[in-house]
Order: C-alpha cells, then sequence, then structure tokens
C-alpha cells in the first residue's frame, strides 16, 4: 500500500511543535531561577529536541507510565497508535524526590544552560531489565543501548515540555531541516512519493545502489544521516557529511535528493529502532523507508533481516510509511555491476563486500578501501579523516 504526501499526515495525525513563543520565552526565563532543575544529558537533549520540532509526534513530552508499559510490552501507545521505543527521562532518586507533580522543571543541557521546560505531570519507577529484554531483545550491559537503560536513573519523569529556542546546529547548520521545513521542500518540488535513508556510516557502494533503485520507483530521496549521540568508534558526523556531500554533489541527480541531517541519538535497538526510525521519517514527510541489513544492529545481537521481519506485525497501512526491503547489495565480479542475490547469479566468491569494521582497519593501515566498495573520492577522504590526530 503506497502513500502520496496528500494523505502522509504525520503520525497520529498533528505535526507537533513545543518550541516557546518569544513571549512564552521571556515567561520561562524570568521563572528560570526559582525552579528546580533537572539535567539532560546529551540523549534525553536529543529527544527534547525531537519532541519540540515534531520529529516524535505525537509525543508531546516525555512518557507517562501507560504509554512507557504498553510501548515496551507490545510496540504500541496507550490509545493503540504504533510505537516501538521508549522515549523517557529517567533520573535518581535524589533529583526526583524534591520534584512535585503539577509544578514546572526547568531542564538544562549538559552544559548547565537552560534549554527547556518540562511540565510534570508524573513520576514513577520501572522495570529496567524488562525495558531492556523486550526493547534491545537482550538483557547484557555490554550492549550500548542496553548499558544506557541500565546507567540511567530508576525514576521516570513525564510530562509535556517545551523547548526555550531552536539553535542552529553547531557544524551543520545549512542541512538542519525541520519537519515542518522538509515537507514544505517536498511540496515545493512537487514530490508526492519520498524515500527516507537512516545511516550512520559513510555511505559506500551498496547503499548508493540500493538508493538508486529506491529513486527509479519514487520521486525523491531524503538522505538523513544520524548526527545524534553515537557509539566512540562510529565514524564522527563531520567527516560522514563531507562523505554524503561527495556522494550527492558528484553520483546524484541534484533535483531529487535532500540531505538533512538527523538529529536523534542511535539507540542500536535493531528491529525495534527500525520501525523508530520509519516513523520519525513519516514525520519529516518520506512515504517510504528503506530497510537493509541489520538496521540500527550491533554486534551480532539481532538476524540479518529481523528489522525487515518487524514490519510483517502491523497491519497494511498501519505504520503510515511503506518499508522498502533490501538484500545486502555487492559488487559482483561477474556481472561488473553493484548487485545483490535477488539479481545476480555471482558465487560467493566473485562478490566485493566490506564491512564498515573492516574499511575502518583498512583505513588505519592506511589503505583505500577498493572502487568496487567506495567510490575513491569518498575513500580518500575517509583515509584523510582516519590519519588525522583524533580529537575525541
Amino acid at each position: 500500500m503506497s502513500h502520496s504526501i496528500g494523505d502522509n499526515a504525520p503520525h497520529g495525525g498533528t505535526l507537533i511543535n513545543r518550541i516557546v513563543s518569544p513571549e512564552q520565552r521571556q515567561e520561562f526565563l524570568a521563572k528560570a531561577d526559582h525552579l528546580p532543575v533537572v539535567p539532560l544529558d546529551d540523549r534525553a537533549f536529543s529527544d527534547l529536541v525531537m519532541i519540540a520540532i515534531g520529529g516524535f509526534s505525537p509525543l508531546t513530552g516525555f512518557m507517562a507510565q501507560a504509554d512507557y508499559e504498553t510501548v515496551v510490552t507490545d510496540m504500541r501507545l496507550a490509545n493503540g497508535l504504533p510505537w516501538s521505543v521508549p522515549v523517557t527521562l529517567s533520573v535518581d532518586e535524589a533529583i526526583a524526590a524534591p520534584l512535585e507533580e503539577g509544578t514546572l522543571v526547568r531542564l538544562d543541557d549538559s552544559s548547565g544552560r537552560f534549554v527547556g521546560v518540562l511540565e510534570l505531570t508524573q513520576k514513577y519507577t520501572y522495570d529496567k531489565v524488562k525495558e531492556a529484554t523486550h526493547v534491545y531483545r537482550t538483557d547484557e550491559e555490554k550492549h550500548p543501548g542496553v548499558k544506557v537503560v541500565y546507567d540511567q536513573g530508576p525514576i521516570n519523569l513525564a510530562g509535556p515540555v517545551w523547548l526555550l529556542q531552536r539553535d542552529p546546529h553547531p557544524l551543520f547548520p545549512t542541512y538542519q531541516i525541520d519537519p515542518a521545513v522538509s515537507r514544505a521542500q517536498f511540496a515545493a518540488k512537487g514530490w508526492t512519493t519520498v524515500v527516507g535513508f537512516q545511516t550512520r556510516n559513510p555511505i559506500h557502494r551498496a547503499h548508493e545502489y540500493i538508493q538508486k533503485c529506491a529513486l527509479e520507483i519514487v520521486d525523491g530521496l531524503f538522505l538523513h544521516p544520524l548526527v545524534g549521540a553515537t557509539k566512540s568508534d562510529d565514524i564522527p558526523a563531520d567527516v560522514r557529511m563531507r562523505c554524503y556531500e561527495i556522494m550527492v554533489d558528484r553520483y546524484f541527480p541534484q533535483d531529487r535528493v535532500i540531505l538533512a541531517i538527523n538529529p536523534s541519538a542511535m539507540r542500536y535497538a535493531g528491529p525495534r529502532e527500525a520501525i523508530f526510525h520509519a516513523i520519525v521519517r513519516k514525520n519529516y514527510g518520506c512515504t517510504h523507508f528503506i530497510v537493509g541489513r541489520d538496521h540500527a544492529g550491533v554486534g551480532d545481537y539481532y538476524g540479518t533481516y529481523d528489522a525487515q521481519y518487524i514490519f510483517d506485525e502491523f497491519e497494511p497501512g498501519e505504520l503510515g510509511i511503506t518499508p522498502l526491503k533490501f538484500e545486502h547489495a555487492f559488487y559482483c565480479k561477474r556481472t561488473g555491476t553493484m548487485a545483490t542475490t535477488k539479481t545476480s547469479p555471482s558465487t560467493p566468491e566473485e562478490r566485493v563486500h566490506l564491512s564498515g569494521t573492516k574499511v575502518r582497519e583498512m583505513l588505519r593501515r592506511g589503505e583505500l578501501p577498493p572502487p568496487e566498495f567506495s567510490r575513491p573520492e569518498v575513500a580518500t577522504e575517509l583515509a584523510r579523516a582516519m590519519r588525522a590526530p583524533q580529537g575525541v
């Protein structure tokens, strides 16, 4: 079942906007010194931003207990709407104890800057192991998403939020295209079908191939790399962005691609996160979403195509965005083209495909990945970045 922009309402029907008006901002600033403060880590801050700009529509704040519990167990909000990953503000007891339900709470970012307000409606405890086993399909602390859950406080604060102001991204201000704007851009271009592509890795030939396959059947490509918090060994966002710029500039039709940043944090929740990523892209105005191999996976926690199978757990049309499921792509030596097992008669020995890990190892040794794997300009950019002294 395909969707066009005309009927492609945001998830839940309304694009949420929780950015305060200038007048409201002044009111909140005037109260700043009198409000109890809750500090946000980088992930909670990016969640605040995503709620405020409508990326997490229909959420207007951090999840209350009823929504939290049905999301964890059933992948649905309490009202039945599909939603696969909890969005919660978790704090320790010392922070939660003095806070009173029904009052305003000041939210500060990790540098201590006043960035938002929470209208506290509820404080509740939750079962961390249950969240881990349902959402991440494992209770092992070495899973990076599970570790975040285990390390965070035992009490969730719930309620609507307000963002004081939407600041330009410090590194990529021109690519900060929020959902209201992306939807307007798609409409201005006359695109009725748009495919979203999620990535946290530099773009390589296999990505390019599946994006172009998708472009054959839709009007536009929304290339939407994630620049929120990722694992420490993921390639830095600024390097990845330069690679995307090179690709869009040289290897894609300019008028059919929009490159924009996704300010979310990675959760590495595999199949559950694939659903989450699709819903977010629906809010940005996409009608289709590419799901490849081991989407949002980490280590060996998820089967190669588990993130595709999970879409079958919802009725057609229920998510309101169409998944485009792709096999692992590779360079086929026999046919001399990019291909997948669906289109190539090759034997495994005739296929060139490298994992992101292998490529990182090659680059660290000063070797360039082969042109069958990576466009040479992208390989050169990655090699240069890997040789540069890391500031992290």
